[in-house]
């Protein structure tokens, strides 16, 4: 018993671009959080050195809107590999499902003026 049936004569289309997405979302979660941490960082870094103190609201302000980007960040990246499976998905084998033969045909409704 065959659970799938693949319609005969579909041309399976090569992998494209989402391939490359779906293998990159690991180190584009990485790379992409690092990089978006950095203005957190270089705010405290500069607290350190600097001869005038930063004000603690100023490096509030700049984690609250570090955190927001990265959580940002963080629901862009699960939505893209979303969408890349969806079109993996898409550009697969095509399948059809068993035929289904009718019970009851209505017979065919007459096209014309006539009636015929």
């Amino acid at each position: 018993m065959n659970l799938f049936n693949r319609l005969p004569g579909f041309v399976r289309t090569p992998p494209g671009v989402e391939r490359d997405v779906l293998r990159g979302i690991p180190r584009y979660l990485v790379w992409g959080s690092l990089f978006l941490a950095l203005p957190s960082l270089a705010v405290r870094l500069a607290g350190l050195f600097a001869e005038i103190p930063v004000a603690v609201s100023e490096v509030m302000r700049v984690d609250i809107y570090t955190i927001a980007l990265l959580i940002f960040w963080w629901t862009v990246l699960p939505t893209l590999a979303i969408a890349a499976f969806i079109v993996m998905v898409m550009k697969g084998p095509a399948y059809v499902a068993d035929p289904y033969p009718l019970v009851e045909l209505d017979p065919p409704v007459p096209s014309g003026r006539d009636g015929r």
